[in-house]
């Protein structure tokens, strides 16, 4: 029956603890054996998931309570993946929205709430986290009510039920002085508030896939809520895409229901559940999966388009070929198509060689996430620095993507966080002190201002701040500015680097490399402490003679070199340079390695 059927979303900015009260909530239903050994974070089922401690791909789940099955979708928290936010709302019937009882609402939050609202759906509200020392529950509820109005919810969205709650230790409550015990009121609330399914029972099966994996034995898996009527294993069903058109027909071989992290081998399923689909093997997200005499493909929600796009190539450096499998431009070509058929928020362009390839998405972490799975499945690529994409206006002017950023830091931070943004072309829209030595900053600032600026961020902040982005809106260019201002260190000669050329060179900049590094013509080992280029070579060992002179043998003490992670490569890179990227290594480099070549092409 419909009306034992819940379907709800948890929505919440990063690190705000969805995953956490998922966890909790798997556990007080009985979805755990008792004496299974269970993991924190389950849902973040992922290597990248779990390492970075995000959500990155939206997955289902579903739990049982008084007799209600209670289908929960776990989705990101980070800007970056917002596409997968948008896609899922669709599955649901209600949201939870999930705040930090200290934090209060952040960007991510304004982003999926605005998203949620839009739906009509009706939130739950959550101040989770209310046992942290600096907590101010009051404050934040206001805050939320202010945002909600903000979003122009309507009456019945903005009577939204509150409760308190700490999702880690599995307790809320609906008046924050009550005594803690269990999350049974967030349950009674689901089933009370979360409206039933509204599906037509009675109508031939159609259902809208909205998210697409892949199984070594299924084959395509796709996921979505049952608009209408009921399937059964080995019906016969078509696939329509968003324009009516007729994709395939064929028998579905397996039906899946969720339980708990498991899927579970079903023979039907009824209007208003979510499920699992495998036997088609060209069906694709935002696709109808229907019975033949349905004509007329289910609406999908438009997902807002990338703003930022990098150019990915075969690698061709001298190393090339000697750690990856996957090296070729139709290996690339196959990965990236696979990724944009099941990414709804990733773009694909190539050239007409079909050796270069365009993928749009939402920011450096996106992409870089991408560019991360692709090494660990044994590709070998070169990457371009990310760049903005601009749009025009009726009257021709040329627009760029704003994003709105909100930083936290120390007090004593704040001057230099303001005239560092201010060089970015933002403009400050809110300055708040919460009197305990933090400063919160909000500010409007053109993307492409914000490449590369994590680095810079970290060390005007000593490491203590903490900046969030969100993408706000399309606006007016706001004029040229300055990339990187520092030159490269690149390496004259092909081989292992020694100690003692890098000692030697330190004065010159920060390196990039250690001793014993294997390096190439044209590959990029350091940063120079001037704005110019400088060509250094780092293999030049100590020249080896009979006479020893006092002094000479000195130890060598080497500083540590500078360490990035592929994201922060990403954005550091010049429009001259590419990250070349190996299962094993990531190297800096510049596109021509040839330095006479370089120098020809500097002076047109």
């Amino acid at each position: 029956m419909i009306s034992k059927i819940r379907n709800i979303a948890i929505i919440a900015h990063v690190d705000h603890g969805k995953t956490t009260l998922i966890d909790s909530l798997l556990k007080q239903t009985g979805m755990f054996r008792t004496n299974e050994q269970v993991e924190e974070r389950v849902m973040d089922s992922g290597d990248l998931e779990k390492e970075r401690g995000i959500t990155i791909l939206a997955k289902p789940t579903s739990i049982k309570w008084n007799d209600f099955k209670i289908n929960i979708i776990d989705t990101p928290g980070h800007a970056d993946f917002g596409g997968e936010v948008e896609r899922v709302l669709c599955m649901a019937d209600g949201v939870i929205l999930l705040t930090d009882a200290s934090e209060g609402p952040m960007p991510q939050t304004k982003f999926v709430l605005g998203k949620a609202l839009s739906q009509g759906l009706n939130p739950i509200v959550i101040i989770n986290k209310i046992d942290k020392n600096d907590s101010r529950p009051d404050d934040v509820l206001n805050e939320i009510f202010d945002l909600f109005v903000t979003l122009d919810a309507n009456d019945s969205q903005l009577d939204f039920p509150v409760l308190y709650a700490s999702g880690k230790n599995g307790w809320c409550v609906e008046n924050i002085n009550d005594k803690p015990e269990d999350l049974k009121p967030l349950l009674n609330l689901i089933i009370k508030n979360v409206k039933e399914p509204d599906c037509l029972v009675n109508k031939p099966f159609s259902m809208l896939a909205t998210l697409l994996s892949s199984d070594n034995f299924l084959g395509r898996c796709l996921t979505g809520k049952i608009q209408t009527g009921n399937i059964k294993v080995n019906d016969q069903v078509n696939v329509l895409n968003l324009d009516n058109q007729l994709i395939e027909s064929g028998r579905l071989t397996k039906l899946f229901s969720f339980e708990g992290t498991k899927r579970i081998s079903i023979d039907q399923a009824q209007a208003g559940d979510i499920i699992c689909i495998a036997g088609l093997s060209k069906c694709s997200v935002s696709d109808t999966i229907c019975f033949p005499e349905i004509k007329t493909a289910i609406k999908s929600t438009p997902v807002d388009p990338p703003t930022m796009s990098i150019t990915i190539t075969v690698n061709d450096s001298p190393y090339a070929g000697m750690e990856g499998e996957k090296i070729t431009s139709n290996f690339i070509r196959e990965r990236l198509l696979a990724e944009a058929e099941s990414n709804v928020a990733i773009t694909f362009n190539e050239n007409e060689k079909k050796d270069s390839f365009e993928i749009g998405g939402r920011g450096e972490l996106q992409l870089g996430v991408l560019i991360e799975t692709m090494r660990r499945e044994k590709f070998e690529l070169n990457v371009s620095r990310p760049k903005v994409l601009f749009k025009f206006n009726a009257l021709n002017n040329k627009l760029e993507p704003i994003e709105e950023v909100t930083i936290d830091v120390d007090e004593e931070y704040t001057n230099s966080i303001i005239n560092s943004m201010n060089k970015r072309k933002a403009e400050m829209i809110d300055m708040q002190n919460n009197n305990s030595g933090k400063t919160r900053l909000k500010f409007r600032a053109p993307s492409r201002t914000l490449i590369g600026y994590q680095n810079q961020f970290l060390t005007e902040t000593r490491g203590t701040g903490v900046i969030y982005r969100v993408f706000d809106s399309y606006d007016l260019f706001k004029g040229e500015i300055l990339e990187r201002k520092n030159g490269a260190l690149i390496s004259t000669e092909t081989g292992t680097a020694v100690a003692y050329a890098i000692f030697n060179l330190q004065e010159r900049g920060i390196m990039f490399i250690e001793p014993q590094c294997k390096v190439y013509k044209g590959m990029v080992v350091g940063e120079h402490s001037k704005e110019n280029d400088l060509e250094i070579n780092v293999l030049k060992g100590k020249q080896l003679t009979n006479i020893r002179a006092s002094g000479s043998d000195k130890a060598i003490n080497l500083v540590p070199p500078l360490k990035m992670s592929l994201e922060q490569m990403i954005s550091y890179i010049k429009d001259d340079e590419l990250l070349e990227v190996t299962p094993l290594s990531l190297r800096l480099r510049k596109k021509e390695l040839d330095s006479n070549k370089r120098k020809r092409e500097g002076k047109r």
